[in-house]
C-alpha cells in the first residue's frame, strides 16, 4: 500500500517517534509503515489520518501492482 507519510511528517517537522507518539506506536511501527513494509491496521490507519487532520483515502492507496 502506498502512502504519504513520510511527506506529511516532514513538512510537520515531527520525527517518526514524535508521531508514532501521537497515534501510540513505536517509532518502528512508524518507519515500517512509512517504507510500505507494514500495512497498518484499520484503527492505526486512522489514527494516522486524523493526526494529519486527513481522510484515510487522503492518505493511503491501494499499491495497484502488488499482487495478493
Amino acid at each position: 500500500m502506498k502512502n504519504r507519510i513520510r511527506d506529511l511528517r516532514l513538512q510537520k517537522g515531527w520525527s517518526q517517534g514524535e508521531l508514532g507518539e501521537k497515534v501510540g506506536v513505536s517509532r518502528q511501527a512508524i518507519n515500517a509503515v512509512e517504507r510500505g513494509k507494514h500495512d497498518p491496521s484499520l484503527l492505526l490507519a486512522f489514527k494516522l489520518a486524523d493526526a494529519f487532520d486527513l481522510k484515510v483515502e487522503d492518505l493511503f492507496a491501494p499499491d495497484l501492482g502488488e499482487r495478493s
